[in-house]
């Protein structure tokens, strides 16, 4: 195990998160259920008939509340409590949890569907993408956005590299540096593709001027230094990025998995963010081990 998963494990441990598991049906579920609980990790919430719950009937008046404007019945919004993704968004959104991991048995779409019907999108990131922590070794890079959102706008990238840097952050341990990647170095070519990625990263610089930011940067001049020294010897990050924000989702998903397969590295994700409190997804190709470090992922996301 990297040190940067086990230093996560030990703040899990520390920290003692109330952890919602709401695929309760799913074996592979219950295997990472009584590891963490072993292992000490989390406090597990473990509901396998949401109606049974004495917290029933406050999860699905949260979901009419939030629901009102389609004008939703109470009947269909014990209905749609009674799923346990929902349900389990519910009791975060409620207070009942910290945070909530999900999507061994459920597409990635329904995992988001239910946090964004019960517990929202955080005021200053408000809309959900997704991030992959990429780790070789000691070395810890994040990649977004990877799983969500397929051509993002100049706004929705300064959001996506906001929610990442926080991230990087709080699960690397280190301050972020933060590359808006692109074709072009600092004008080296010319393309609207070009000009949406430096236009995000003035606004970014903009909006966090505490954070290092540069684009628009070809990976070698974000990641290389002596690239850097050559390609964009102004470049506030030195060749020393360790937050690669993607134009799309086709670069993202292509790059994460060139780095995994080609490059050596672990990817750990999607890892949802922009909701309110933790909730996370799964692959539903995952193993008890994955359910066991997204889980630990969960616990250090909590602020």
């Amino acid at each position: 195990m990297t040190d940067v998963l086990q230093a996560l494990r030990d703040r899990a441990e520390r920290r003692q998160a109330r952890l919602v598991l709401p695929e309760t049906a799913d074996e592979r579920v219950t295997a990472a259920r009584r590891a963490i609980e072993a292992q000490g990790l989390a406090e597990v919430i473990w509901v396998e008939v949401p109606e049974r719950d004495p917290r029933f009937d406050e999860v699905a008046a949260l979901v009419q509340r939030r629901r009102a404007h389609k004008g939703v019945s109470e009947e269909d919004a014990r209905a749609l409590a009674a799923k346990p993704l929902v349900f389990g968004a519910g009791l975060c959104a409620l207070g009942h949890a910290d945070c909530g991991v999900s999507g061994a048995s459920h597409a990635t779409p329904d995992v988001i569907r239910a946090g964004l019907l019960c517990i929202g999108t955080a005021e200053e990131t408000p809309l959900v993408s997704s991030m992959f922590l990429m780790v070789r070794g000691d070395e810890v890079l994040s990649f977004a956005d990877c799983g969500v959102l397929p051509d993002p706008d100049q706004q929705q990238l300064v959001h996506i590299a906001a929610a990442t840097a926080h991230n990087h952050k709080l699960l690397a341990g280190v301050d972020p540096k933060v590359a808006f990647l692109s074709f072009s170095t600092h004008g080296s070519a010319a393309h609207d593709k070009v000009n949406k990625m430096r236009s995000a990263c003035a606004a970014f610089c903009s909006a966090y001027p505490d954070v290092p930011a540069d684009g628009e940067l070809q990976f070698d001049a974000a990641y290389v230094p002596s690239v850097a020294a050559r390609k964009c010897p102004d470049s506030p990050i030195e060749g020393r990025a360790d937050v690669m924000i993607f134009p799309d989702l086709d670069a993202g998903n292509i790059a994460y998995k060139l780095a995994q397969r080609l490059g050596g590295f672990d990817a750990y994700g999607p890892i949802l963010q922009g909701f309110r409190s933790p909730w996370l997804d799964l692959s539903r190709g995952c193993t008890p081990d994955d359910v066991v470090g997204v889980a630990a992922i969960a616990s250090a996301m909590i602020t």
